[in-house]
């Protein structure tokens, strides 16, 4: 059984972060003032913690979120399996793909922050209970928390793996929607959420998908940072 203790599963917070991700490493920005190794370190750290409590608060309302991440909790939520594990898991087949196209160092630091955002968002729950939570407050907070962590991920060449390193893929080689491949996959597994979750539960998700990708939207912008 997982560790991360919530109301039944739900739809999805975020998968258009694993794209802006993807791409933000296949494109770096001009002329950038790499960041040490300590830089890196330091700042994966602090974004998969970030990124792990605001997943930790999406799934104590009861709420999901996109991409892998979400496929991880509605799989944890439907069989009881771990959350981290499942996270760590579903994530492998991409890993080649990422290997292949966008080269080893962005491979390992996201499979690092896969791995530790899985295990620290399992943990929480055991270090920290809410008694109560409105899924309201799950939806922006946890929203907004997982974005964060996200644009941390992007600034430091790594992501949380997933699905939008194939939707950047696909774009690039065959030139169809990023966008647009990501909203199909969300769409789908909202549709497929709505199986084991309240309806209401999955506009709660929709909520935190927006407020997460609001973050991506008003703080990545190529060329405005310059750290790499």
């Amino acid at each position: 059984m997982s560790a991360i203790h919530t109301k039944p599963p739900q739809p999805e917070p975020n998968a258009a972060a694993e794209a802006a991700a993807a791409v933000a490493v296949a494109a770096p920005e001009a002329s950038p003032q790499r960041h040490t190794l300590v830089e890196d370190v330091q700042g994966l750290v602090l974004a998969s913690l970030v990124g792990a409590l605001g997943m930790a608060i999406l799934a104590t309302g009861g709420l999901l979120v996109g991409g892998i991440a979400g496929v991880s909790l509605l799989v944890h939520y439907a069989s009881g399996w771990n959350f981290g594990l499942l996270f760590v898991l579903i994530n492998l087949p991409f890993y080649w793909i990422a290997v292949r196209r966008v080269g080893w160092e962005f491979t390992l630091k996201t499979f690092l922050a896969v791995g530790v955002t899985g295990f620290v968002a399992d943990a929480i729950p055991r270090w920290v209970t809410f008694e109560t939570m409105h899924p309201a407050f799950s939806a922006v907070f946890g929203g907004a928390l997982v974005g964060m962590g996200i644009l941390s991920f992007i600034r430091h060449r790594a992501s949380l793996g997933g699905v939008g390193i194939v939707v950047v893929w696909l774009q690039r080689s065959r030139g169809w929607s990023a966008g647009k491949l990501q909203m199909g996959f969300d769409a789908v597994l909202m549709l497929v959420a709505l199986a084991v979750v309240p309806p209401v539960q999955v506009l709660y998700s929709a909520l935190g998908v927006l407020v997460l990708n609001l973050v991506l939207l008003f703080n990545h912008r190529p060329g405005r940072y310059m750290g790499a």
